[in-house]
């Protein structure tokens, strides 16, 4: 057996160098299969190695490596300082449960036979077996839930869209990934982008829907492209289109890339960028699900939700269900970044707690100084301290201590951090990001940042500490959408929390 040599592509990995150690073997005569990343980014770029005994990994592995690797016998997965043995046996994978990211880092990402050999499409094929309601079903059966946001169950979105008639209808896939610390949509439409296009195409057949658009942001040029390109070879394959695998149901798909607005990561908003429009937030009702897209009723569904679909289908909504705790059912792909030594994506059954995910998933922080507080759900999710770790990673547990999963990501912060300054970060942010539809995210998020001021300056403390929690309070319940509605969250958990941040000037000189 010809041994294959197989280097991410991964955004990520590039970043690191992961091109130049391509090039570098390349220059030698030895090509590489360019796959996506498995996550482990402290540990990127890593190669792996085809062997009679299976993939061997080495990483982090930089240009000027890969003549001593080479001596070391690397294609035959000889011994070096910077062999990591068999990929799956690293603690960090090992412990995980790969289900939604069960190919990535593994197959080309644009290789349509190596997306079946590892089993890909089982689940479209037996969704065109089934009648659309039985698909709908099974997918409400399974218990999956939004993973881009607030939870709400798959199943009964798809529901609305299949019972509601109309002479056309859409699925749109939001990939405006744009919280900080998350990047679990990006690794799947550079490393797997054909389980997304499974996964919409199952959706389309599910509700009735003819076409489909993939809505990225456009600081992910590679991801456009990846899944552009994916997109052509499906097509080309008869796996989109008039007659998808040979059936009697239609559907396509078109990506649209985002102009750089947070705030067309909302649904609502989404659609008004998808028609032409600027981004701003509808009213609803009327929902999406029964007039979205050019008011027709559409299904609006993040990457991983989709991705998560194809499994489903494959495996059975009891396979699925049986993963996971409480209402918070399957896996959820847990995004760890900031200042934390292990960081990367660690998919998992809901159910883990959060003080498991940092101190032994993460490795607690790169600095080696104390954690201090973790923020989990993008920069409008709540500061957790570490009296909070026992936190199980589930949508209701987090919310009954007044903190979201949103996307999964968890950015952690050790002991240098100053917690005014992070909740000041919150009100800048949603003043700078806010569409300018209503008044409490256009207007409240522009005082909050000047009360946070006056409070770092030492300024009638108690008055402006009363004031930021009174703002707040119309923030949550006055926006029109989550941005100015959750923007309070990070603010509110680092005044409850770390109170002796937010006593005037000392703590920022100390800081």
């Amino acid at each position: 057996m010809t041994a294959r040599l197989y280097i991410p592509k991964d955004s990520a990995a590039v970043a690191v160098g992961a091109d130049d150690v391509a090039q570098t073997f390349a220059a030698r005569g030895i090509d590489a299969v360019r796959t996506g990343s498995r996550g482990l980014y402290w540990l990127e770029p890593t190669i792996e190695v085809e062997t009679p005994e299976g993939r061997i990994a080495y990483g982090p592995v930089a240009a000027e490596d890969v003549e001593g690797l080479l001596a070391a016998g690397v294609m035959e997965g000889g011994e070096h300082r910077l062999r990591l043995g068999k990929p799956e046996e690293i603690p960090f994978l090992k412990r995980q449960t790969r289900l939604t990211f069960a190919r990535c880092g593994i197959v080309d990402p644009l290789s349509l036979a190596d997306y079946r050999a590892h089993g890909g499409y089982k689940g479209l094929e037996r969704a065109l077996t089934m009648r659309p309601v039985a698909v709908v079903e099974e997918v409400t059966q399974s218990g999956l839930r939004g993973r881009g946001g607030a939870g709400f169950p798959t199943g009964i979105k798809w529901k609305t869209v299949l019972d509601t008639p109309s002479d056309q209808k859409y699925i749109v896939c939001n990939a405006d990934e744009g919280d900080s610390g998350t990047f679990s949509d990006r690794m799947i439409m550079e490393g797997d982008p054909f389980v997304l296009i499974e996964g919409m195409t199952i959706a389309g057949i599910a509700t009735g829907a003819t076409d489909g658009f993939i809505y990225i942001r456009s600081e992910y040029p590679a991801a456009v492209e990846t899944m552009e390109a994916a997109i052509r070879v499906a097509r080309e394959a008869g796996h989109l289109g008039a007659n998808v695998l040979g059936s009697a149901y239609a559907f396509d798909l078109t990506v649209r890339v985002g102009a750089g607005a947070y705030v067309c990561g909302e649904e609502t908003s989404l659609l008004e960028s998808l028609e032409g429009r600027r981004g701003q937030v509808r009213a609803k009702p009327p929902l999406p699900a029964i007039k979205g897209l050019f008011g027709k009723p559409t299904v609006i569904n993040n990457v991983i939700s989709l991705a998560t679909v194809p499994i489903i289908l494959a495996q059975g909504a009891a396979f699925y269900r049986d993963f996971g705790m409480g209402r918070s059912r399957g896996t959820m792909p847990i995004q760890l970044a900031g200042n934390v030594k292990h960081g990367g994506l660690f998919e998992a059954g809901f159910g883990i707690t959060l003080g498991e995910l940092v101190d032994e998933i993460g490795g607690g922080t790169a600095s080696g100084r104390a954690v201090r507080a973790v923020q989990v759900g993008g920069p409008l999710g709540a500061y957790f301290p570490r009296d909070l770790f026992d936190t199980p990673f589930d949508y209701e547990a987090f919310a009954a201590r007044d903190g979201l999963i949103g996307h999964g990501g968890i950015v952690v912060f050790d002991d240098t951090v100053d917690m005014l300054k992070q909740a000041r970060f919150a009100m800048e942010f949603c003043a700078i990001e806010s569409c300018g539809k209503c008044t409490p995210c256009r207007i409240g998020s522009t005082r909050g940042v000047e009360v946070l001021d006056r409070i770092a300056a030492g300024e009638k403390i108690n008055a402006n500490t009363a004031l930021i929690e009174d703002l707040c309070n119309t923030l949550k319940f006055g926006s029109l959408c989550a941005l100015g509605g959750f923007t309070p969250y990070p603010v509110m958990s680092a005044l409850t929390y770390f109170p002796e941040d937010f006593t005037g000037p000392q703590t920022l000189a100390a800081a």
